[in-house]
């Protein structure tokens, strides 16, 4: 289990490592490309239920720490996926029940 760091207070956001790598990609193309938006995510049972969101934008500070020593595969459907999403009023909701079947395929090197 991986964690995203948000803010200058550090906030911590748990997100599986396979995950985070995916919305790092995400995150860190839209932050380069000076996009705000807002993610979402659906705290677990031991963090109380409920949900938490937080609207990322260039100035704020992100911190990712896999727990993994190795960088995960990433999907390419995943990635655009989550970035179409990012791109919605909405923004980009992170949940666990997300295809982690595609999570691991790797990214075709074109």
């Amino acid at each position: 289990m991986g964690t995203l760091f948000y803010g200058s207070a550090r906030t911590p956001i748990s997100i599986d490592d396979r995950l985070l790598a995916h919305v790092k990609v995400v995150v860190t193309s839209k932050l380069r490309r000076n996009e705000a938006f807002l993610v979402s995510w659906d705290e677990p049972p031991e963090n109380g239920s409920g949900r938490g969101s937080v609207f990322i934008h260039p100035t704020c500070d992100l911190i990712y720490r896999f727990d993994g020593s190795r960088p995960a595969a990433l999907d390419q459907e995943l990635l655009e996926s989550m970035a179409a999403e990012s791109m919605s009023s909405r923004g980009l909701v992170i949940q666990a029940s997300m295809p982690t079947a595609m999570i691991g395929r790797p990214v075709p090197v074109a």
